[in-house]
């Protein structure tokens, strides 16, 4: 429900921009707030589920979803629209990292892989389907069903949790930090909502100024704050350990340059090129394909060609990938662009990977868990600023000329996220020669935002 929910909506941007009386520009809003509301309550999932017990927060956390998808479906403006995306966040924070610490509590050591891997099924198989599903429902029926489907599902999941699900309670949960909790989350939200107010006039500019001074100001204070706290809610001080380091600012230039394709690319297949929602998914998916794919080599390939030269090789491919959407035109042949969407899958699915790897790679065992949820805030923050310059970029070619955003703006917008991603490759091909023998292969896991 989840995976299938934060794919479908990309092909209907411009059906539910019309509807609500806003630019289809302007949703990049919804799509920032839920991977805004995932980065600030992804960190205190561990400690509710300790707290109030994993079903319990499970249970929450879909009805919460639920509640999010309802008011998606019943939104008549990009206000109510935006605030329904961050509830469904909400609720999305706890489900995929509780469904993850139910499974650790509850499966033996020798079965936690494939328990692993059977989890990761729907976060495989959800951008797969979600794409010609939600274009295919938008075009025939109508955008509101892509919300309301998740009603039944999320009621059958209910009955199943209450039903199957093994409820754990620590007895003494970690301290939470709670004044870190709110420096922290106004940050996130005060800086990606910030830089979509400054690039997209729907709001006075001065608010979004306002709001990046606010996001720095409590950045400053959460600075101050984590150094002297005995558990604070994000240990800033892991950054110290050069691999976490390299891996987090490398992978955040990487998602910086790609980010924003998931939203930018069906825009232009509809609003440049003419095609339907429906057709628009069924282009779109093929990425998904190819990351699936990916699934089933990225082992062999990394033991045979190394982790630094693939994770440099992968990142100048993928970016190659958003390149070449800078050049389509309504005349590019559809199986030249499923082509490369395939192939940009793939090798973006290895990045992912590695990354995932190379997080861990010099962190010690006490403090994985905390470089796990650091990681996780921020693949959801980039992906969010990735949209926001996107978006903004795209806003920008726009205004020089008036009415819809045409075939040439979306191409510049591509142009400016291929070279602000190419950093990554820089920074991974400066990194040293040995990183890789600090991996371990059991640490190679998938990340829930890929």
């Amino acid at each position: 429900m989840e995976n299938m929910d934060s794919t479908v909506i990309a092909t209907s941007l411009a059906e539910i921009a019309h509807d609500i009386g806003t630019e289809p520009i302007a949703l990049k809003l919804a799509l920032t707030t839920y991977l805004v509301a995932l980065a600030i309550f992804i960190p205190i999932s561990s400690w509710m589920a300790d707290r109030f017990g994993s079903k319990n927060v499970f249970r929450a956390a879909m009805v919460v979803f639920l509640l999010g998808s309802v008011c998606c479906a019943i939104s008549d403006s990009l206000l109510t629209f935006v605030g329904s995306r961050f509830l469904q966040g909400m609720g999305g924070a706890m489900m995929t990292p509780v469904a993850r610490l139910v499974l650790v509590r509850a499966t033996p050591r020798n079965q936690l892989v494939e328990a692993m891997a059977w989890l990761s099924i729907p976060g495989l198989v959800g951008p797969i389907m979600g794409p010609p599903v939600g274009g295919f429902i938008t075009t025939f029926f109508s955008w509101h069903w892509i919300f309301l489907i998740n009603v039944p599902i999320g009621l059958i999941g209910l009955v199943l949790v209450t039903k199957f699900l093994p409820d754990f309670h620590r007895n003494r949960p970690r301290q939470m930090d709670f004044l870190g909790f709110f420096l922290a989350g106004t940050t996130f939200a005060g800086w990606v909502f910030g830089v979509s107010v400054v690039t997209m006039p729907a709001l006075p500019i001065w608010v979004g100024f306002a709001s990046l001074i606010v996001g720095a100001l409590t950045a400053v204070a959460y600075i101050f704050h984590f150094r002297r706290t005995e558990y604070p809610l994000l240990d800033l001080r892991l950054f110290r350990k050069p691999l976490f380091r390299i891996t987090m600012i490398g992978g955040t230039f990487f998602r910086l340059g790609t980010g924003a394709m998931a939203f930018l690319f069906p825009l232009m297949l509809q609003l440049a090129f003419g095609l339907t929602p429906f057709e628009s998914g069924s282009v779109t998916f093929a990425g998904a394909v190819g990351a699936f794919a990916a699934k089933f080599f990225t082992d062999r390939i990394l033991n045979r060609y190394g982790f630094r030269p693939m994770l440099v090789l992968s990142s100048l491919i993928t970016l190659a990938g958003v390149l070449a959407m800078g050049i389509y035109t309504p005349g590019t042949p559809i199986w030249f662009i499923i082509a490369i969407l395939v192939a940009t899958g793939f090798f973006q699915s290895i990045f992912w990977t590695t990354t995932n790897a190379f997080v861990f790679a010099d962190v010690e065992d006490k403090d994985a868990g905390q470089a796990n949820v650091m990681s996780q805030v921020g693949i959801h923050l980039s992906i969010a600023f990735s949209v926001a310059l996107g978006g903004g970029v795209l806003e920008a070619m726009r205004v020089t000329h008036g009415g819809e955003p045409a075939l040439f703006d979306f191409h510049v917008a591509f142009w400016v996220l291929t070279g602000i991603g190419l950093l990554s490759a820089v920074i991974f091909a400066r990194m040293p020669k040995t990183a890789s023998m600090h991996i371990d292969h059991g640490k190679v896991q998938e990340s829930p935002a890929e």
